[in-house]
């Protein structure tokens, strides 16, 4: 069975945990603070997860998530990493981050600062544009109508499929944005952010963005 390995058990990491889980998935799942800090939570995951550190949880994934301040990024590890596809769930908010120049200046988006850092990996974005309540609850079987659609971006298309298969096993229909230099259309501040939306509504919501110069605006969601 694949395995997930989540670097950051906040609200997001957690959240994709459970649901993976339920559809089947072995997880290791880490954090900052060390895999003795997870205990609670991987004993409500069951036997199918593990805590480990972030090193041990890159090393073991077969697809990777990372979902972490963008001030972390410089800690994810590269090596085990290393041709693997690796999920990128963050959202880019300088007043908890501080700034970064380069998402600042629009020079990059938030998923390609993560490839950047993560040269030999294969990025796609995921899961940064819905509450984390709802991952676990919104889902529904393949065919529902209205079924709530969710975003990806990826500049390799077998990272754009996994995220896909993903979302379909959690419940989502998925609209691929195109390239990673796309991605900023899903980002905060957009139309398609946290909002619940079927994959015509989301497809139209990516098409209206405007990629504005300021970003020291908005607020943190979830």
């Amino acid at each position: 069975m694949t395995t997930l390995g989540i670097i950051g058990a906040g609200h997001i990491g957690s959240q994709v945990a459970r649901a993976s889980i339920a559809q089947g998935y072995d997880v290791v799942i880490s954090n900052s603070r060390g895999p003795e800090t997870l205990t609670d939570l991987v004993a409500e995951l069951g036997p199918k997860a593990r805590a480990g550190t972030p090193q041990q949880a890159a090393t073991a994934a077969d697809i990777a998530v990372v979902t972490v301040p963008m001030g972390a990024i410089p800690s994810i590890p590269v090596e085990p990493l290393a041709g693997k596809i690796v999920i990128d769930t963050n959202n880019y908010y300088w007043e908890r981050d501080g700034h970064i120049a380069e998402l600042d200046d629009k020079s990059l988006t938030v998923s390609q600062y993560l490839q950047r850092h993560l040269p030999e990996s294969k990025v796609a974005k995921g899961f940064n544009h819905i509450g984390s309540p709802d991952i676990t609850t919104d889902g529904t079987p393949a065919g529902t109508p209205n079924r709530r659609a969710l975003a990806t971006s990826s500049d390799f298309p077998e990272a754009a499929e996994a995220v896909t298969k993903l979302y379909d096993e959690l419940g989502f229909d998925t609209v691929n944005v195109g390239p990673l230099a796309e991605s900023w259309r899903v980002e905060r501040d957009t139309p398609a952010y946290v909002s619940r939306q079927n994959a015509e509504e989301l497809t139209a919501n990516l098409a209206i963005a405007t990629r504005h110069p300021d970003a020291n605006s908005g607020h943190a969601a979830g």
